[in-house]
């Protein structure tokens, strides 16, 4: 829970934000189904057993790229889809989608108002009264099918209340969150196959080698084995691609979408049209984004880049793209860095280091919990310290010759951020 979770652009909704915030603050996350989230759903009607059909959605990396291109593809067919995702990046409101919508104001408040009546002062988490809000939400709006993201983890986490999904997936697994899943990615495998159930197909995506070597695949078939659930290993990344989303890591949750569609083609056919045109349209921000150069001050020649990665396995992703980048047209990559504490930077930015012509390190704007520059600057051992993203691209665009790529990296909070800016310039 980080205090950039709690901005709204409307002040009323944003107090309100807080109002859930302060039910449980600043106590140790407890994962685990907790008497008082149990007894908020039991007053709201139990809400959770009366959603449409749902694919529920784990794993460290990819979760909110595959429910995106999930999304994408069933709207294209015609279906109406209810999706719950996390972190946002600008409002909460896009935590919620409701029958292909984001979650409105006017009802966002009204059911923030009746959870906070239901509860009364009882100490809830701010993820799972807000998952309270987003399974109301979805029993009360008809719609065909639901999209779940679990929080952290899966075994324990408060989405895993689904006791009968249609389908579930595991995407990537990498070391993230460790302080509460393990250090190991047997330890962290263990977690997320907690949302395997019986007889429901389970689809795990395409796999690190650092993933496989340690044995996650050995992890879940054996979760499966013991739950009597059929599982898909996907072990190639697809050959099609996703025309919006940048990087090759994108093709191996674009295959588990694809293993997804195929089991469950029985209730929910598409076509291989309707697949061609979701995936023209999918759109998830902050994901290996390209943005304006010109919104920046920077000229055509110039290209700009967000990404809110954050671990291991994210840097080697990008490290990835970076290969490619320099194969394409050896431009200069310089990286804009800006993370929250308790992630593992050296491990995060070692990949990407034989790529980068120069570092700019960045605080968090308004999160308490963002690593300093100065932090981040002796974690790696090098780095230009900025006071925000305005003056380290001001730097880089007078010291760096020929321009170059821009990267901004790190965090979905600074991306979220990043957008809002943004956003708030189109408007001025």
């Amino acid at each position: 829970m980080y205090q950039s979770d709690l901005k709204h652009p409307t002040p009323g909704l944003e107090d309100k934000l807080r109002q859930l915030y302060t039910l449980n603050r600043d106590k140790k996350i407890d994962l685990s189904f907790r008497p008082p989230y149990l007894s908020l759903l039991e007053k709201l009607g139990n809400p959770h057993l009366h959603l449409p059909p749902v694919i529920h959605v784990a794993g460290t990396n990819g979760k909110g790229s595959t429910i995106a291109m999930l999304r994408a593809i069933l709207e294209a067919a015609g279906y109406k889809v209810h999706a719950y995702t996390s972190p946002h990046l600008i409002r909460f409101n896009e935590r919620i989608v409701l029958a292909g919508r984001e979650i409105d104001d006017t009802t966002l408040e009204s059911l923030i108002d009746e959870a906070l009546s239901l509860n009364d002062g009882g100490d809830l988490t701010f993820f799972e009264i807000t998952t309270a809000i987003a399974f109301t939400a979805f029993a009360r709006a008809p719609a065909d099918i639901c999209l779940l993201e679990v929080g952290m983890g899966g075994r324990l986490d408060c989405t895993n209340i689904i006791t009968d999904p249609l389908a579930t997936i595991i995407t990537s697994i990498g070391i993230d969150h460790a302080e509460h899943l393990g250090d190991t990615y047997t330890q962290i495998a263990a977690e997320k196959a907690g949302i395997i159930k019986p007889s429901t197909p389970c689809i795990i995506t395409p796999q690190s080698n650092e993933a496989i070597t340690a044995g996650v695949i050995d992890v879940f078939k054996t979760t499966a084995e013991q739950c009597g659930a059929p599982l898909h290993i996907v072990e190639k990344p697809s050959e099609m691609i996703v025309p919006t989303l940048i990087g090759p890591h994108q093709n191996a949750n674009l295959a588990g979408v694809l293993k997804t569609l195929a089991c469950i083609h029985g209730r929910f056919p598409v076509t291989p049209e309707q697949i061609q045109t979701g995936l023209q349209g999918v759109h998830w921000p902050a994901r290996l984004q390209p943005l304006p150069a010109k919104t920046f001050g920077l000229g055509d020649d110039w290209e700009v880049y967000l990404d809110g990665g954050h671990n291991p396995d994210a840097g080697r992703a990008l490290a990835v793209q970076a290969r490619r980048w320099q194969e394409q047209d050896n431009k200069p990559l310089h990286i804009i860095l800006a993370m929250l504490q308790g992630k593992d930077t050296p491990a995060y930015y070692a990949p990407l280091r034989p790529f980068v012509e120069s570092l700019s390190l960045i605080p968090i704007p308004s999160e308490p919990k963002a690593q300093s520059p100065q932090d981040l600057q002796k974690a790696l051992g090098e780095g230009k310290i900025f006071t925000d993203v305005k003056a380290a691209l001001t730097h880089i665009q007078k010291t760096a010759h020929p321009p170059g790529r821009i990267l901004i990296a790190g965090s979905l909070y600074l991306a979220g951020h990043i957008l809002q800016d943004m956003s708030k310039s189109a408007h001025t």
